[in-house]
């Protein structure tokens, strides 16, 4: 399912939590659990990975990880202030230490002038940290493709938040 170079990552990020002492979970919507799955395909995962939820409804978001329904429907699901409250409402939720979220358009509709086929909001955050939060907009490439890049997005995220964390 996962191409070996993005196992490869994955498994440099999970050594650099375990390194950190740091339990991840993941908040995620278009990309449906993929990261999750890429994560747990790793073996000796079980001991940086806390959990993972699938919110792919604005209900589920909401009773799942807080999102609040007004900035919802402000903002829509898709949107940086949405993705930045999913992930933190999954460290409100879990047991983790550092969350990463996902919301966007996978396509093949729902896109639009404002918010396109192919993007893709994600955020970091983590216990005592400001939350980040990065775009990406992957164009008309397919569903399954935005979908996986996505999730190799967010695993260079995620390593790039944790190093820029080292360094301070």
């Amino acid at each position: 399912m996962f191409s070996e170079a993005l196992k490869h990552e994955a498994h440099i990020l999970q050594s650099e939590l375990r390194a950190a002492a740091l339990m991840l979970a993941s908040a995620e919507s278009c990309t449906g659990g993929l990261f999750a799955a890429l994560m747990t395909e790793i073996p000796g995962s079980s001991d940086v990975v806390e959990r993972g939820f699938v919110t792919y409804s604005n209900e589920a978001k909401e009773e799942c990880l807080g999102v609040n329904p007004d900035r919802i429907k402000r903002f829509g699901a898709v949107s940086e202030s949405v993705a930045r409250e999913m992930a933190e409402g999954a460290l409100v939720h879990s047991n983790a230490d550092i969350a990463v979220s996902f919301t966007g358009v996978a396509g093949p509709g729902g896109g639009s002038d404002e918010k396109p086929i192919g993007l893709v909001h994600m955020a970091v955050a983590r216990t005592g940290v400001a939350t980040v939060h990065i775009a990406h907009t992957f164009g008309d490439v397919g569903r399954g493709e935005v979908r996986l890049r996505s999730v190799s997005a967010a695993v260079k995220f995620l390593r790039e938040v944790l190093s820029a964390e080292a360094h301070q």
